[in-house]
Formats: C-alpha cells, structure tokens, sequence
C-alpha cells in the first residue's frame, strides 16, 4: 500500500461482474456521494489489509462473500486513496446493508454513478 499522509484516508472498492458483465453497485446511504451509486467499500482500518477490507466492506454493505483478486487500480478523490480490486462472488445472499440504501447489478454506463466512475472502469480495462 502506498505511504500515505495524516490526511489522506485509505479505501477501498469491489468491482464485481456477473456473467452479463454488470457490475455491482451500492446506492450509497451516507456522504461522500449520498444518493449516488458506486462500487461497494469503504475506508481501510487500521492494521487491516486492502484485500481484507474489501471482503469485509462487500459483506457489511451487500450480504456477499467474495474472494478478492487483483488489484484494477487507484483512484484518489479528495482526501480519499481508493484502491479498487476484482472480486468474484462465493457465497452469501444480495441484499442491502449498513451504509447501502440498495444494491443492483448495472450495466456500465447507467445510472446515477459517483463522478467518473464509468470512464475510471472502463480506463483500467474492467468495462467498456
């Protein structure tokens, strides 16, 4: 993980496909981006690793367990290092939680998604 300064937050996001190629999104229920989707994830704690904080997010905010593979890339926001990872569903039942409002799959390029969050993906080779 890259070294970071007391005011940068380390995050973490889910890219998540289905066999469709939609990815799965979070209507976020809290600031940053309330009201808006995006990947699912959050803030990494501490001594936590990225890859652990993946599979935690994922689970608290969509019922899922997945296996975290590699990572797609960084994005920063604001204060925010936001490194997003690929992940493919285990197990577990899709359902909103904590910080989520709802939970859908998403064909990229729809809906009202946190700003560049498409031109991000498609970027770094994950949709088109």
């Amino acid at each position: 993980m890259p070294e970071q300064d007391a005011s940068t937050v380390a995050c973490v996001g889910a890219i998540i496909r289905d066999d469709s190629g939609r990815v799965l999104l979070v209507r976020r229920a809290n600031e940053p981006g309330r009201g808006l989707w995006s990947l699912p994830g959050g803030r990494v704690e501490p001594d936590e690793t990225e890859k652990a904080a993946v599979a935690r997010e994922v689970l608290e905010e969509t019922g899922l367990v997945v296996s975290v593979e590699a990572l797609a890339g960084r994005v920063t926001i604001g204060r925010y290092d936001i490194a997003d990872y690929a992940c493919t569903v285990t197990g577990g039942t899709l359902a909103a939680a904590t910080d989520a409002d709802d939970v859908a799959w998403t064909v990229p390029g729809e809906g009202d998604v946190t700003r560049d969050l498409w031109q991000t993906l498609a970027g770094w080779g994950v949709c088109a």
